[in-house]
């Protein structure tokens, strides 16, 4: 007998165009299948939890008496159809057809795993089975589900994508964020919803107060059903009704899975928490007893036939497993560790001509970047809130509603989280966007996206992610503490992030357009005071200036000021008052990648450094470049690195409190001081 699950364009069997809605009208071939399906990932996971007992295997998440929801969700799904499941959903990735033997390298952390041993068990995705991978916050994915879904709606493709969370999950700010999303903007996404009655150990009456977990279906004016999740045959007739109907009138759905989890939350955990009657009760529940004794009655299964499907899978596992185990344990280098946490770059970028330029402001730089990259890609997607007819609360993209549209200028919830995720969806289906936080500090509600799963993704199972992340900061408009952050140091001690802090018009243009060609997340900076308050003459049309180049802002010989953002006008204005000194003002444009080459240029000229940044002092990355000098140029130094910053406070709302906070008030003294060491 051969292993044999078929996979057709209509899922893991063909159907008759009604669909299933009884027993009798699944043929025996297709219940055949669907047992067998079911009966997998079982026995997977008993042999998995013998080599966990052996030492063999590092840890394991059981979804032992729950394999009917994942099998029969993916079951009702077309192959090309995305799934997003959890660390209990071993069936999803069985009957998509992985090879057995990549899955057990991943459990044991080797080459052939997906993850190259950088992460374990189901925290891994792989576009060839169009599976996206989990991360232990469990809620994120259900953000970049609405972006999987956004890219069909765009396109227009008749498809769904499912996404699954727990009982303990859908507490979670994410879930209420992406099924807002979901809501409002009419995307195709099932959410399968879990419901084993513990989360780790907190039973469900602790969780929440409705009846139904579903029950939250309505508060966002979606509909919401409770189905039995332990009957594969009720999973996926559900699941294939509600695919049926979504791909053709797209819309969100909320489908509650009751079940039961008959080991822990992860083995060492135990279930001594459980009350005895609770695992009687649902043993008589357990999927595959259930279907195996309805197959039996019909027929369609006999105790030998059963015997020999359980021989099979058995000598596959031993076999798999024999061929995953017989792989050495993985080696790397810090080179090639280093290399893969960012996608490779081949970017081909027009020089800027400034034999035909135009005078510009900030702001008006930003917005005509914008505008070239959205004309030059017909896809992608501009997201935020107040982006559309407003044109965002500094009008960057004031008329872009006009010319790309409401489906390309998207309007967006108060849902920082399910944006970023719904971008990093869009990326995993080959469309790029750019976020626009509102305001810079505005991104703490994201943070989880853009820290544990944007930046993550390829160093994790090499997924390029083109996202922009566009992000208003900076002081001295008088905002006070929650609109003034530049929060860039949250970013730079992230790998897999890269930072860029223009500081003139036409760095902004170029920067941006360089961001929006690269395959890697951008955090793109934007100095609100210095949107109208700066203008120069910017070349026309397309061009880009490459990450990792620092620009010398001024010459100077007598000492260099390391520089980003509203540094660099600061170091400029402290040089026109002092025309006695020869300031190197050195701008660096980028702050991930660093160009250390620039700076140990600088260091070797002037000899005296000044490490400049509007940010807080401690742990500010001046206190890094510095580092590196110290460290690198150390014989070239005639005098301590320094560095001047804004206060350790948050930014005052007062003028002359704020004005006492940034760093420009120290500049004078720390730069005499430097000078005349």
């Amino acid at each position: 007998m051969e292993r044999s699950v078929i996979m057709s364009d209509s899922g893991l069997f063909g159907r008759s165009s009604e669909g299933h809605k009884r027993f009798s009208d699944f043929t025996s071939f297709e219940l055949k299948e669907l047992y067998s399906a079911l009966l997998l990932p079982r026995m997977i996971e008993e042999k998995m939890l013998l080599l966990l007992r052996r030492g063999v295997i590092s840890k394991w998440f059981s979804g032992i008496g729950q394999e009917a929801i994942g099998i029969g969700v993916t079951c009702a799904l077309k192959p090309e159809e995305f799934l997003l499941p959890l660390h209990r959903n071993l069936g999803v990735f069985t009957t998509r057809g992985i090879p057995l033997r990549r899955l057990f390298a991943q459990f044991r952390g080797t080459e052939s795993g997906f993850t190259k041993g950088r992460d374990r068990s189901f925290h891994f995705g792989t576009l060839e089975y169009n599976i996206f991978g989990m991360i232990s916050h469990l809620g994120p994915q259900m953000g970049v589900a609405d972006g999987i879904a956004l890219a069909h709606r765009l396109r227009e493709e008749p498809s769904v994508c499912a996404v699954f969370c727990g009982d303990g999950g859908a507490s979670e700010g994410d879930f209420h964020e992406a099924l807002n999303v979901a809501a409002v903007w009419d995307l195709p996404v099932l959410f399968i919803l879990e419901n084993n009655g513990y989360g780790l150990s907190t039973p469900v009456s602790e969780q929440y107060r409705c009846k139904k977990l579903s029950d939250k279906a309505k508060g966002y004016g979606i509909e919401g059903v409770t189905i039995d999740g332990n009957d594969v045959l009720s999973v996926f007739t559900t699941i294939d009704t509600f695919a049926r109907e979504i791909r053709e009138t797209p819309r969100p759905i909320l489908i509650e899975c009751e079940t039961f989890r008959m080991r822990g939350h992860e083995e060492a955990s135990g279930t001594k928490y459980v009350p005895t009657e609770l695992f009687e009760k649902w043993q008589k529940k357990d999927p595959i007893e259930r279907l195996e004794r309805k197959l039996l009655r019909a027929k369609v299964l006999t105790k030998s036939s059963i015997e020999d499907i359980r021989t099979h899978f058995s000598r596959l596992i031993d076999e798999e497993l024999e061929v995953a185990f017989s792989e050495e344990s993985i080696h790397s280098t810090p080179e090639r560790e280093v290399q893969d946490v960012f996608a490779p770059t081949s970017l081909s970028i027009k020089e800027p001509d400034f034999g035909d330029t135009k005078e510009m402001r900030f702001v008006d730089a930003i917005s005509d970047g914008l505008r070239i990259a959205m004309r030059r890609d017909p896809e992608l997607v501009l997201m935020g809130q107040d982006v559309g007819a407003y044109g965002g609360v500094f009008k960057i993209s004031e008329g872009f509603l006009d010319e790309f549209g409401p489906e390309r200028v998207r309007n967006t919830p108060l849902c920082e989280s399910a944006i970023v995720g719904t971008a990093v969806g869009l990326s995993a289906k080959g469309i790029s966007s750019v976020v626009e936080m509102q305001f810079a500090d505005f991104v703490s509600s994201g943070f989880t996206q853009v820290v544990n799963n944007l930046a993550k993704l390829h160093y994790r199972w090499q997924l390029p992610s083109s996202v922009v992340v566009r992000m208003p900061c900076g002081g001295g408009v008088g905002a006070g503490p929650f609109h003034s952050q530049t929060n860039e140091a949250w970013f730079y001690h992230t790998p897999g992030l890269k930072i860029v802090y223009p500081s003139t018009p036409e760095d902004a243009k170029g920067l941006l357009l360089t961001a929006l060609y690269d395959p890697n997340p951008v955090m793109f900076f934007e100095h609100k005071a210095l949107y109208r308050s700066v203008k120069s003459e910017v070349p026309v049309g397309e061009y880009g200036i490459p990450f990792g180049k620092a620009r010398i802002a001024q010459e100077g010989e007598d000492a260099v000021v390391v520089t980003y953002g509203m540094g660099v006008h600061w170091a400029q204005q402290w040089q026109a008052a002092h025309p006695e000194v020869s300031l190197l003002i050195l701008d660096l444009r980028t702050l991930q990648p660093l160009d250390y080459d620039a700076i140990r240029a600088a260091v070797e000229k002037t000899h005296r450094v000044l490490v400049l940044h509007e940010a807080n002092l401690a742990g500010g990355v001046g206190g890094d470049i510095a580092s590196w000098i110290g460290e690198h140029c150390f014989e070239s130094l005639d005098a301590p690195v320094m560095r001047c910053a804004s206060l350790d406070t948050p930014v005052p709302f007062s003028k002359g409190l704020e004005e006492n906070y940034m760093a420009s008030a120290r500049l004078d003294e720390t730069l005499s001081q430097l000078l005349a060491y």
